[in-house]
């Protein structure tokens, strides 16, 4: 990797940044001042910077509280995404699943394509709490059918879901999957129309009450343990 990107990767710089830093002489590779900011870095290079050792973390995971307006995407040609609403240190981060446009909450963004895959692989059916606000009358049996699984137009029918009618057009809905607007879906089918959607937990990974929407942070180590155990 050229100097220029480890240190836009690993310490949060600019390009631009981490050119000046080298001309200056604020970084050392290896016990020796680097004069090129396009010399090649080895992976285990020991590298300073501003006289502090700059720490290599194999991969990112951040906790975002995504806002309402924003899409689950890593580019978008015409709306703002996820991704430009953190500052990614130079790593090409991704939402793990998605978020409709219009919809509010917990969003995991990382580098790491194994936790990826494990998070939203049907075969280990990683649970995801909602909390919904809806308009009209769910069904007396909306919880009992959410159980069993619902019919919303796929080819089976929905796996087992918890349903928790808050009252005053407030519920919240726990799943283990993620078909295209699922709990938009699952409303309909018993009743309601949902006008408001936010995603409080993925498996153990519960959204910071202290984020306001569009703020993030990172996991801590036992959250990044809790979510590879999943």
């Amino acid at each position: 990797m050229r100097l220029d990107k480890y240190l836009a990767t690993y310490a949060g710089l600019s390009r631009k940044e981490a050119k000046a830093a080298v001309k200056s002489g604020r970084v050392q590779v290896d016990g020796r001042t680097a004069e090129k900011f396009d010399e090649k870095i080895q992976k285990n290079a020991v590298v300073y910077l501003n006289q502090k050792l700059i720490v290599v973390e194999e991969h990112i995971y951040l906790m975002l509280n995504k806002p309402a307006g924003v899409v689950s995407a890593t580019r978008d040609d015409r709306e703002r995404t996820v991704v430009d609403l953190v500052d990614c240190a130079g790593r090409e981060l991704f939402p793990v699943g998605r978020l409709d446009k219009d919809a509010e909450g917990l969003l995991l963004l990382t580098d790491d394509g194994a936790l990826a895959h494990r998070l939203l692989s049907p075969k280990y059916h990683v649970k995801k709490c909602y909390y919904v606000r809806y308009e009209g009358v769910l069904s007396e049996d909306a919880a009992e059918l959410f159980r069993q699984g619902v019919d919303i137009g796929e080819k089976k029918n929905t796996l087992p879901a918890e349903l928790e009618v808050l009252g005053d057009g407030q519920a919240k809905l726990t799943i283990s999957e993620g078909k295209f607007h699922q709990v938009k879906r699952m409303i309909a089918k018993v009743g309601g129309r949902v006008t408001a959607l936010k995603r409080l937990t993925m498996g153990n990974l519960v959204l910071d009450d202290n984020l306001a929407p569009g703020e993030y942070r990172r996991l801590t180590k036992a959250e990044i343990d809790d979510l590879a155990g999943q």
